[in-house]
């Protein structure tokens, strides 16, 4: 072999090698459940370095997450909804990704149940013409015989204030969000990690995550969405809290299945609020991420973020290593040394830092 045929032989060999190697794995932030806490959720975005002061991506090939509840509890849903959607955009230029994952809520509004969506909320949506749009439905869908009733009348339209007609359309398969939202994830995997809104249970633990991706966009591109369980089954993944609550003895194969099938280290969850940290379970193999971050339950703002093999906790703008030993002590001083005087923390602290709690009251969807 000549010499030029050696060196030709180096460079290709090294050309190949660097064509295999894997790319490097993505700095990924994940935020929990935002409910309609616009400014919140900017801070967090901001504190995590993936937004800027005009609220446009700076992130560059990070991945950020939000693994469901956007909507309902806050007043502010829309907004956070435009964010992500310009998100989206901007990150895909700049070799990034948004992945705004369904959870039970965004479920819940595109199906028409309204039950948590706050006042402030409909008025968002409420257009000039309300008054006529709402009296229209009015009179298609109210009962023929009492239609003409005062009274019956009179609940009816304080039962569906003005925006509400107008915010079921939003959310409607042809409506601006209903159409996004329809386009979205139940599960994603990312490097080592795997994301979703509730939970994985036993029940369907078979599933890839394909598969639930899947059934769930053609349940909810169906004219029978009551027909897959996966979106109101309890034990299903956007409502299951067993990886949140259950007594890891219990649950310990099964997670250690969960990671081995879907090939991740981890898994990190939102659906069930922590008493205002990220709480690590298992070992570390299942996070915590929902903190009650929204104005309603007065959680901290707060971001997980995931880079190589180091995980952390980003509380109240401060980044704090998550430990994956059962032993938290010095993870919760240091988060509680950040909390104000009266904090959800600083409470539960206070009695005794136990999870589960041993009396939990009942927990809302």
């Amino acid at each position: 072999m000549t010499a030029l045929s050696r060196v030709f032989a180096v460079l290709l060999a090294a050309t190949l090698a660097l064509a295999a190697a894997p790319a490097p794995a993505p700095r990924i932030v994940a935020i929990g459940d935002v409910h309609g806490d616009f400014p919140t959720f900017v801070s967090v975005l901001q504190q995590a370095g993936v937004i800027d002061a005009k609220r446009k991506w700076k992130g560059g090939t990070t991945v950020l997450v939000q693994t469901g509840d956007v909507p309902d509890r806050g007043p502010q849903s829309r907004k956070v909804m435009d964010l992500l959607m310009d998100l989206e955009k901007q990150a895909r230029k700049a070799g990034g990704q948004v992945h705004a994952l369904l959870g039970n809520h965004e479920v819940m509004n595109m199906l028409g149940d309204l039950r948590y969506v706050s006042p402030e909320e409909y008025a968002s949506h409420a257009s000039p013409d309300a008054e006529a749009l709402r009296d229209q439905v009015y009179q298609a869908s109210a009962d023929p015989a009492r239609k003409d009733d005062p009274a019956y009348r009179s609940a009816w339209m304080q039962a569906h204030p003005h925006g509400w007609a107008e915010l079921l359309l939003a959310f409607s398969a042809k409506g601006k969000y209903g159409k996004w939202l329809r386009q979205h994830d139940t599960v994603v995997k990312v490097g080592d990690t795997l994301f979703l809104h509730g939970g994985i249970s036993p029940k369907y633990a078979t599933l890839q995550a394909a598969e639930v991706n899947a059934r769930v966009k053609a349940a909810l591109a169906s004219p029978t969405p009551d027909a897959e369980p996966l979106l109101s089954d309890e034990d299903g993944p956007l409502w299951y809290r067993g990886l949140a609550l259950a007594p890891e003895a219990e649950l310990a194969a099964h997670v250690d299945a969960l990671l081995a099938h879907h090939g991740v280290a981890r898994i990190v969850l939102g659906h069930t609020v922590t008493p205002g940290v990220v709480l690590p379970r298992f070992g570390g193999k299942v996070i915590l991420n929902d903190v009650g971050l929204s104005a309603t339950y007065g959680g901290p703002p707060s971001s997980l973020e995931i880079d190589g093999q180091a995980v952390t906790v980003r509380h109240r703008g401060t980044p704090i290593p998550l430990p994956a030993s059962a032993d938290l002590s010095g993870y919760l001083e240091k988060a509680l040394a950040l909390e104000p005087a009266e904090s959800t923390l600083r409470a539960w602290m206070a009695r005794g830092a136990t999870w589960p709690p041993a009396a939990a009251p009942p927990i809302a969807q």
